[in-house]
Order: C-alpha cells, then sequence, then structure tokens
C-alpha cells in the first residue's frame, strides 16, 4: 500500500481547522501570471465565471521515497487520489459551467509529468515562487526543505474568492463535495480563462 500512490494508507491524521483560511472569503486574486502543465502561462485575473482551485502539497511519483514523516502530517497525503477525483468528475464540473485548476508549489516539469502520467484533463498551476501563496497568505508547511500549500480549495467567481474548503479530508472524496457544494448552487456561466 505505501508505494500506491492512488490509494489511501488506513489511518491518517485528521488536519483541524486552525484557522488559516478564514481571510480568504472575498478576496480577489493578485494579478499575477503562474506556470501550467500544457505550456504557457495562466492569468488569474483573467478568469472569468466560476473556477475551481484545489490546492494541494505535491504529487508523488511511484518508486521514489515520500518526504520524511508524510504519513503523520495532517493533510499531507491524498494528492493523487485527490486529483484522480477531479479527473474521474471533470465533465460533471464542465456540465456546471466550472473550470478547474490544480495548485502546487512543485515545478512545472514535475507536475507535467504527473499530469501526464494521471491523465489528467485539466491544467496544473505552479507557485514555485509561492507568489500566488504569499500573496494570499495561503497556509503551508515545510518538509524536507520543501514549503508547500496546505490542502485547500478556491472557488472562485471571475476573480472573487466565494467559498474556501479548508481542511479538506479525506482528499479521495473531496472532489464529490466540492461538485455536491456547485451543484447545490446551480450552474453558472462557463469558466474560462
Amino acid at each position: 500500500m505505501a508505494d500506491d500512490l492512488t490509494r489511501l494508507p488506513e489511518e491518517l491524521p485528521r488536519p483541524v481547522d486552525d484557522g488559516a483560511c478564514r481571510h480568504l472569503a472575498g478576496h480577489e486574486l493578485p494579478d499575477l501570471a503562474l506556470p501550467a502543465t500544457g505550456g504557457g502561462l495562466i492569468r488569474l485575473r483573467s478568469l472569468q465565471g466560476r473556477t475551481v482551485i484545489y490546492a494541494y502539497p505535491r504529487t508523488g511519483r511511484p518508486g521514489e521515497p515520500l518526504p520524511t514523516g508524510w504519513d503523520q502530517i495532517p493533510g499531507a497525503r491524498g494528492c493523487t487520489p485527490e486529483s484522480l477525483g477531479f479527473k474521474e468528475l471533470h465533465s460533471r464540473f464542465l456540465a456546471l459551467g466550472v473550470l478547474v485548476l490544480g495548485l502546487s508549489t512543485q515545478d512545472s516539469p514535475y507536475q507535467e509529468e504527473a499530469a501526464s502520467r494521471l491523465g489528467l484533463p485539466f491544467r496544473l498551476l505552479s507557485d514555485a515562487g509561492l507568489a500566488l501563496t504569499r500573496g494570499l497568505g495561503l497556509p503551508t508547511f515545510e518538509v524536507d526543505g520543501m514549503i508547500l500549500i496546505r490542502r485547500l480549495t478556491l472557488v472562485l467567481e471571475g476573480t472573487t474568492i466565494r467559498h474556501v474548503f479548508y481542511p479538506v479530508f479525506p482528499p479521495d472524496g473531496h472532489a464529490e463535495e466540492v461538485l455536491a457544494w456547485l451543484e447545490a448552487r446551480g450552474s453558472s456561466e462557463v469558466g474560462h480563462l
């Protein structure tokens, strides 16, 4: 099981709401352009309609060791199952007019490998320089010299943060949770760049 990045081990520690995202609802995205899988940059201020940005610590790679104590860090494990959940439900997000984007502090080449290996139908944004993370004051943690975003999801209307899911647990069912929240609120104009 430890080598199977698509499944969560049993008895992972549950993250608690430490209040680190309470300030986000109602904020506008900063005027930044982030590298995205598939090439190019996505200018955050160009987002229109409804967008879901799920932020995750980091995806692992098969055959490579996990960061030190990874399974004991609340909310760290589960990036691959979470991404696969958004992949499986992607057509339903699109039917609601919702653009889905992933976000991590991993660099673009690392994200490109993960997106390709997992067959993700949406783009991943790299905040390797921490500009968005610091600009919004997103909660982070450090392990093995890496600064990583704590798992959270932003629901945007245009460039305004309307709702924040934090903490996220379990990550493998989170896409369903976000979709149910959106479906309860009806469709939107198509989210696009």
